[in-house]
């Protein structure tokens, strides 16, 4: 699964607002249409990053349209995510049932 969310596109994608230093946000990631099937055991990872480049174009962080900026123009980004009662962090991973079927998966004992 993968999402992306250039923050300064958060709440518009013809009105960019760039972020400001210190203050908190709300972002929604949609991560695309996509099915797992989660056995017993299986775990889950989240990973936050400001790239994905090549996949993704770079963010090069200075708040310029992307054609604008140069090699020179390049700027650190510092992600946080923000958990706890004040801020409370979520994923949410909607839950779909498994039809029962004829055939048994290769992780089933067939009966």
């Amino acid at each position: 699964m993968r999402g992306i969310q250039r923050a300064r596109y958060r709440t518009s994608l013809t009105d960019p607002e760039p972020l400001q230093p210190g203050t908190v946000y709300e972002l929604t990631i949609d991560l695309s249409v996509t099915a797992n099937v989660f056995l017993p055991g299986h775990r889950i990872r989240l990973e936050v990053s400001s790239s994905n480049f090549p996949r993704y174009d770079r963010n090069t962080n200075t708040g310029k349209t992307i054609a604008a900026d140069t090699e020179d123009d390049l700027a650190v980004a510092v992600n946080r995510v923000h958990h706890g009662p004040a801020h409370p962090s979520r994923l949410v991973l909607p839950l779909v049932e498994r039809p029962q079927t004829e055939h048994p998966t290769a992780t089933e004992e067939p009966t």
